[in-house]
């Protein structure tokens, strides 16, 4: 909203307020910054200026993403809900860490109005052959990973074979550089709305991100460089990550192989931060003390098996949010019986963003 009296004030969400700060303190001193606690005002002291609309529409865009949620948004057990969120306010930001899975939980799972891909099915090596050979791979194995008569050891063995095929294949069909580029540039990928003010409000409050992905490391780093354009300090990513040679050929895998069934905390080891610029070799950074001293766990999902990531993390509360993206009739019971809050249809990341500025505010 514009109210113009002596001067112009853009009366802003406490969410947008704080994206905006950074921003408004890099102006000229022509501006004076007024905050209330809800909503914060933004005043100007002299006439606006045709940088002060650009920036009145950038307050428009970014308060479209603020819209009711309630039809999108349902609580298990709200009362319980509440109590989490009040204990992880009363510990504070410095004991809180999220997890969160990246295919269809970061990212959307309809793009343009069709299903979006993953980080790992938009991966073409430029090598016809290879990519047939991955596509029967995934046709023999997907089905047996969703097998509810499979035992879960068995199952287990399949999928580190699957995995084990599908990196073999990648090093033999000469995956580089530039086919990993080319790929993300080409893919029908895209994040939530409210991820990247998801990611600055945590990285502002020294919150660390965990993102969990049995997919690629590599790829997640890319399409974190094309569709965002930085990197965030405060993010890691637990994944499979590649090792390249001079000329950008992968020639191997680097530590532990994480598949589907065990993208969980026991992988801690794999954390690294989201590199600057492809192909970087800084190995991971070993800080999982800090990490586990953080006993409260916001967990982001979009499966119910996402709920095992904090597996092995002694956490004291823990607030799960999952993403129900598709088949809601067949599957809402269950994932309102699994996590604290649900979103529904796709929805945008304007509701976690909401939930962790409850999280982290202040205690009266």
């Amino acid at each position: 909203m514009i109210l113009y009296n002596s001067s112009p004030v853009f009366m802003l969400s406490q969410m947008s307020c704080y994206r905006l700060q950074n921003i408004l303190t890099a102006l000229p001193a022509c501006i004076n910054i007024t905050y209330s606690p809800q909503p914060c005002y933004f005043t100007f002291t002299s006439p606006p200026s045709n940088n002060s609309r650009v920036l009145c529409y950038q307050v428009k865009k970014m308060e479209a993403g603020h819209h009711d949620l309630s039809k999108v948004t349902v609580a298990g057990d709200p009362q319980l809900l509440q109590k989490k969120i009040d204990a992880v306010r009363l510990a504070g930001p410095s004991k809180l860490q999220v997890i969160a899975d990246f295919d269809g939980t970061l990212t959307k799972y309809f793009v343009n109005g069709r299903r979006g891909q993953s980080s790992h099915g938009i991966l073409k090596q430029g090598n016809a052959e290879y990519d047939d050979k991955r596509q029967a791979l995934y046709e023999y194995y997907h089905p047996l990973e969703f097998s509810p008569t499979i035992p879960i050891q068995e199952k287990t063995k399949l999928m580190e074979d699957w995995w084990g095929k599908t990196h073999n294949l990648l090093i033999e069909g000469g995956l580089t550089y530039d086919a990993i580029k080319e790929s993300v540039s080409s893919s029908a990928i895209a994040f939530r709305d409210g991820v990247v003010e998801l990611f600055e409000f945590l990285e502002e409050r020294n919150i660390p991100v965990l993102i969990f992905s049995a997919g690629l490391a590599d790829i997640i780093e890319e399409v974190l460089r094309q569709k965002v354009h930085r990197s965030f300090k405060n993010v890691k990513i637990v994944s499979n990550r590649m090792v390249f040679d001079n000329n950008g050929r992968l020639i191997s895998f680097k530590g532990k192989l994480i598949h589907s069934l065990n993208k969980n905390e026991h992988a801690l080891e794999m954390a690294a931060p989201v590199h600057e610029h492809f192909g970087d070799v800084d190995g991971p950074i070993n800080d999982n003390a800090s990490v586990k001293e953080r006993t409260n766990v916001l967990l982001l999902g979009d499966h119910l098996g996402d709920l095992g990531m904090s597996d092995g993390l002694d956490y004291e509360t823990r607030i799960s949010a999952g993403f129900l993206n598709d088949n809601i009739e067949n599957n809402l019971v269950n994932y309102r019986k699994a996590f604290d809050v649900v979103y529904l249809n796709d929805a945008p990341m304007w509701g976690v963003v909401k939930l962790v500025s409850q999280m982290c505010s202040t205690v009266n």
